[in-house]
């Protein structure tokens, strides 16, 4: 069936006898997204609440948040080396399994965490052990690709692809929204001895019980016989990652680097601002995770709003304005996290407002041209480095360069991953869509 017959037919299925529509694809797409944000954003926020006291506590806070970060870009490290092993899984076992496998390790890796004793109680053995869980959730969120995000970008009617594009980028402040909210409520309600202690491993418990959910939820879908007919007819299928590289390397590598500005935004406006204001001001840490919660609504919206902009407009002009908005944000910006709880609040909603822009269609600017053979892999590839490149480093790197040359040194970062996204996208002249590959549109990223 060809892709204009898959637009009118609005998916329908090999056999004709039911259909697939996007909104169903959405479903899941967007059930996986939010599971798999909300793991990360609880040990996010943890990172920074938390791990410096009970695993660094022989540090300073300034040193002992560092190297939290430290450990928090591990999992980023991991995620390549996930993908390259659960694509083998795929290939011998099937979707299910390597879903099944990838959602229980990281489900497990997560509430593991919650069972580590401190450092006084095990030593540097408790980093050890903090360590190998990270780099198990990164490991497994590799594994977490199923591919109907790259289904909902080939199967979008041909004048909504901006707008099914942004779908899968609402699970980021839908996970921020609940793991917020979720510390938050944990941090009013118990004494700060009793939150250390025992109340922060909750959220961790919660994460384990919604990949469980999530995971039979995205079964449901995947491996209903629609969706299966409606892979295989697209050719969705995994190729051995060594092969896609050394065939998509170039398109791989300017996917990666597209979306580098939202991704660094992502953090500068998440896990950054509430280290430096937990460590720097007086502001009391539940009074900011309120405030990043309002932020992250204000986002999801903007996030929407990308979508319709990005029909209207075009993908490349959206992404290609919202990178030069960001180059300006990163100016100025980060000194308004010094004006008090006024700055606070307007660094926080003009940033997620200007990444639901920019990161609402960042998934559609990854992998412009891979044929269909390779679009499985290659995406799930290409997420996994545009993730490593701007998202692992970017807690660490901003607070260092607050703490050493002061707040408006973190826009350097900004300004680096606003400047590698709008080389990218004068490299890839097919993301606005003035050429089209034979497959008819963009392959979409895991996030």
């Amino acid at each position: 069936m060809t892709n204009a017959a898959y637009d009118r037919a609005g998916v329908a299925t090999a056999t004709g006898d039911a259909s697939v529509s996007p909104s169903d694809i959405a479903i899941g797409v967007i059930i996986g997204r939010t599971s798999e944000f909300f793991d990360f954003f609880v040990y996010a926020i943890a990172s920074v609440l938390v791990f410096p006291k009970f695993f660094f506590p022989f540090l300073d806070p300034l040193h002992a948040t560092l190297w939290s970060f430290v450990i928090f870009s591990l999992a980023f490290i991991a995620r390549p080396v996930g993908s390259f092993v659960f694509m083998a899984v795929d290939r011998s076992w099937g979707r299910a399994a390597k879903l099944t496998i990838a959602l229980f390790m990281l489900g497990g890796s997560t509430a593991a965490i919650s069972f580590l004793p401190d450092y006084r109680t095990a030593g540097t053995s408790a980093i050890a052990l903090l360590a190998l869980f990270r780099l198990g959730q990164g490991f497994a969120l590799g594994g977490s690709w199923d591919g109907l995000a790259s289904l909902l970008a080939l199967n979008a009617p041909t004048n909504q692809r901006g707008w099914y594009a942004m779908i899968p980028q609402l699970g980021a402040p839908l996970g921020l929204v609940v793991a917020s909210s979720m510390f938050a409520f944990f941090i009013s309600t118990l004494p700060a001895e009793d939150f250390l202690a025992w109340g922060w491993r909750f959220p961790f418990f919660v994460a384990f019980a919604i990949n469980v959910v999530a995971l039979f939820a995205r079964l449901r879908i995947v491996e209903s016989p629609e969706f299966k007919r409606l892979f295989e007819s697209r050719d969705l299928q995994p190729e051995p990652a060594l092969i896609t590289l050394s065939t998509q390397w170039r398109h791989i590598l300017i996917g990666a680097f597209a979306p580098l500005a939202s991704f660094a935004l992502f953090h500068m406006v998440t896990v950054f601002p509430l280290s430096w204001v937990y460590l720097y001001t007086p502001e009391k840490p539940v009074s900011f995770l309120v405030i990043e919660t309002g932020a992250a609504i204000i986002g999801i919206f903007a996030i929407i709003i990308s979508g319709h902009l990005a029909d209207r407009l075009g993908r490349r002009m959206v992404l290609g304005c919202s990178a030069a908005a960001i180059a300006a944000f990163s100016g100025f910006a980060p000194q308004m996290l010094g004006m008090g709880t006024v700055g606070e609040i307007s660094f926080m909603v003009s940033g997620f407002a200007l990444l639901g822009l920019s990161f609402g269609q960042s998934s559609g600017a990854v992998a412009a041209n891979f044929p269909n053979r390779s679009r499985y892999t290659a995406s799930a590839l290409t997420s996994d480095i545009a993730w490593l490149l701007g998202a692992a480093f970017a807690p660490l790197v901003a607070l260092l360069l607050a703490t050493d040359f002061g707040l408006i040194a973190s826009g350097l970062f900004l300004l680096s991953g606003a400047l590698a996204t709008l080389v990218a996208l004068w490299a890839n002249r097919e993301l606005g869509g003035a050429r089209h590959t034979g497959d008819g549109d963009m392959a979409l990223s895991a996030m």
